[in-house]
């Protein structure tokens, strides 16, 4: 009854829920979200520097995410290099002072926080020329004043960052009193026109007070409470910038700190200044704030505009423009000329005759332009998604349930739509696209959840990637050994299908061909089988059956190639220099050189020697009967079925073990090339031994199998974000259901 009730379900579900369906479910859920987004942006502001300075949340504990964009951790050498030449004013009480404090930290790492607390600290770093000062000025009152006047003199030379911030010391001081109040508003109301003047041609920010804890607060500050706080962050908010019209003179008001201490004040260690990792996250928001439109950091968003088109950016726009404007006049054209002949009315007995053209012709200009125009929307999408600000972008951020309850989901979708085999061979087409489907769902949920950061889960998609290239080896030496087809139509085919994406893409999305560095490791591979498979002297599975003779021919260019793997893996200048010269240098350089590539490479240097290695044993023990490949029977006799069985299922989890016992991902890199092959061929045997497996698939992962490296490539910019530093954002705020719409929307 149960089997029965899951297929009449399935056949109910695939009634009412096809490909085509499924299309049009995605395509309506993705106009709907970017109109949602475009008017969020349009009511709220595409200002991103506001969100960075007024919104945001904790991921995790210690990981602040801005509201829609990203974050940039800048090192010390990207700090100097921002700062350079430039002078950086802190002017406070003491809370305005520990924010120097780890500002100063992001220059200079080293530096201690010593000197006179309640008087003016400097700082100065000679190798970049930067100075950083901190001004004592606990209270808004006429010292402050002055000193911010002085800035707006011509004769004085202005700070190029101004940061200021107080009002503790007031409450405190006055006990809290009413007067207090008013005469801080008095003080910041002469204080704001000189902000708004410096703003002019400096960066103004203004720190509104972050709460406190009040239990822990000693007596001699129990007068400051956080309804106080209130009151004078309200005060200061409603002042600054009241007359400004201009929004270059804009005062910035630093709000986001009072976020960030709501989360982590309990933390302190006096219940009035923030705890370290706070006042760091302060610190990074305002490199971000100034910074990242002087730097552009490809992962961090926040602060940068809309980066301009380059000319040929241009050209591609025009020419998919061009298309599609081409296609609607050819297919309004045709459309008209069908509509003359459909109906052909005979006047004399009043009978309608069959018209001439029965159906409209469609010419191959036609054809060609249709496949333009859906390809340039295709890209329009991608451009708005990775680098338009429609979307929003967040950073990554790992934790196990954005992980593995996408996995589960998945899984429980494809083991639903399971069916059997057209036919049983080991490794048949079904299966092959079978196992495609749920490694790329698979690597496409690790890269959406940042699960690289976890080594047990970054060592097994290594494995997945491996797999991609073992199925590489095997599929192409089985074609070439097979067909025997070494032509060069068959190779222009392959590389366009493997490259044509990719090089759109390139163009579109102004991003080198290293970028996509795995369609580039395939191409190359391809080219290698090709190689050494279509030189001198050319074995093919028809010639070795003749003569055995050539089995050894064979492994012996098997050999040659595992020996120039070996050489060019140990010896990576010779792989460098292969690789710099013209024009390969301009496909495999990234960053100005060909290290990502060796690197690339290198990592999965001998899966696709094993991938050929097993086609060819594999073809040779199917030519001499040794496999029983019929529907339901195992692989091998059963005493011998059970054994590699056993044997295959302690390997796959031995590996699984020590994959997951890792410490250190340099060193499990430099064994993964050696023993990545001994998980796939258990999971080859653990899929194929037993004849009832080997029968059935999963139709819903063959199909994104068959648009395997179709979605590997698309995850860069509709998925992922920022070079794949961050994820686009389709539903805020739910890290776990975003990344399981995303999956199905896109």
């Amino acid at each position: 009854m149960a089997a029965l009730a899951y297929t009449l379900g399935k056949r109910e579900i695939n009634h009412y829920f096809s490909v085509r369906s499924a299309k049009a479910l995605a395509l309506t859920a993705v106009l709907l979200l970017a109109a949602c987004h475009a008017a969020s942006r349009r009511y709220r502001g595409d200002d991103t520097c506001e969100y960075l300075l007024s919104s945001g949340r904790f991921l995790g504990e210690k990981v602040w995410q801005p509201h829609s964009c990203m974050m940039h951790k800048y090192k010390n050498s990207e700090a100097k290099n921002c700062l350079i030449d430039k002078h950086i004013a802190f002017i406070g009480d003491s809370r305005i002072r520990q924010l120097f404090y780890s500002f100063i930290k992001l220059i200079n790492p080293q530096v201690k926080e010593e000197g006179n607390k309640h008087g003016n600290i400097p700082f100065e770093d000679k190798s970049a020329s930067i100075k950083v000062d901190f001004l004592w000025y606990p209270e808004v009152n006429g010292s402050m004043r002055q000193r911010i006047k002085s800035w707006t003199e011509a004769a004085m030379a202005k700070p190029h960052i101004i940061v200021a911030g107080a009002a503790t010391w007031s409450i405190k001081i006055h006990n809290g009193s009413n007067e207090a109040l008013a005469q801080y508003k008095i003080n910041i109301t002469s204080i704001a026109p000189l902000l708004e003047k410096l703003a002019k041609s400096s960066d103004v920010y203004w720190v509104l007070q972050d709460p406190v804890y009040e239990d822990m607060l000693s007596e001699s500050r129990k007068m400051i409470t956080n309804e106080k706080i209130d009151a004078y962050n309200e005060a200061a908010v409603r002042i600054l910038n009241s007359s400004s019209r201009n929004s270059k003179a804009k005062v910035k008001v630093f709000s986001v700190s009072k976020l960030i201490a709501q989360e982590t004040i309990m933390k302190s260690s006096d219940g009035l200044h923030l705890p370290e990792s706070s006042r760091e996250t302060n610190a990074m928001i305002l490199m971000n704030v100034y910074c990242n439109k002087i730097l552009k950091p490809i992962d961090g968003s926040c602060c940068q505009p809309q980066p301009p088109l380059t000319l040929i950016q241009k050209l591609a726009f025009c020419f998919f423009t061009l298309s599609i404007i081409g296609y609607l006049i050819i297919n309004l054209i045709h459309r008209n000329n069908y509509r003359k002949n459909k109906s052909c009315t005979d006047l004399e007995n009043g009978e309608e005759k069959k018209p001439a053209v029965s159906t409209p012709t469609v010419s191959t200009l036609e054809m060609l332009l249709h496949s333009f125009c859906k390809l340039g929307l295709i890209m329009t999408y991608f451009y708005l998604c990775d680098r338009a600000n429609l979307f929003m972008k967040e950073n990554k951020f790992y934790t196990h349930s954005s992980f593995f309850i996408p996995i589960i989901y998945i899984l429980v979708l494809g083991v639903f739509y399971t069916e059997n085999t057209k036919e049983t061979k080991v490794l048949n087409r079904e299966q092959t696209d079978e196992w495609k489907g749920w490694m790329q769902l698979v690597i496409l949920i690790y890269h959406i959840s940042g699960a690289s950061t976890f080594l047990p889960v970054y060592m097994h998609i290594r494995v997945l990637v491996a797999a991609y290239l073992f199925q590489t080896g095997y599929g192409h030496f089985s074609y070439f050994w097979i067909k025997g087809d070494f032509g060069v139509y068959r190779v222009c085919q392959v590389l366009f299908r493997l490259n044509f994406l990719v090089v759109v893409l390139c163009i579109v999305m102004d991003r080198p061909y290293q970028f996509y560095y795995f369609v580039p490791l395939v191409t190359i591979w391809f080219m290698i089988i090709y190689v050494t498979l279509a030189v001198w002297p050319q074995i093919v599975q028809k010639k070795a059956n003749g003569n055995c003779f050539w089995h050894f021919g064979l492994l012996l260019k098997l050999i040659c190639l595992l020996i120039c793997i070996y050489f060019l893996s140990y010896s990576q200048g010779a792989f460098e220099k292969i690789f710099s010269f013209w024009p390969l240098s301009k496909c495999f350089e990234l960053n100005g050189n060909v290290y990502e590539w060796w690197f690339r490479w290198k990592l999965d240097r001998y899966v696709v020697f094993h991938g050929m290695l097993f086609a060819f044993i594999y073809l040779a023990l199917q030519k001499y009967q040794v496999l029983s490949e019929g529907k339901g029977d195992p692989l091998f006799s059963n005493r011998v079925s059970n054994v590699l069985l056993f044997i295959s299922v302690v390997c796959f989890l031995t590996y699984s073990v020590w994959a997951s016992s890792c410490k250190n991902k340099t060193d499990c890199n430099e064994l993964h090339p050696s023993v990545s092959v001994v998980q796939i061929l258990a999971f080859i045997l653990i899929r194929n031994i037993p004849g009832y497996v080997r029968s059935v698939y999963s139709s819903f992962f063959a199909w994104f199998g068959k648009i395997s490296l179709e979605l590997f490539i698309c995850q860069y910019h509709i998925w992922l974000a920022a070079d794949t530093k961050g994820i686009l954002v389709l539903i805020p705020g739910y890290p776990v259901l975003n990344v399981m719409f995303s999956v199905e929307s896109q």
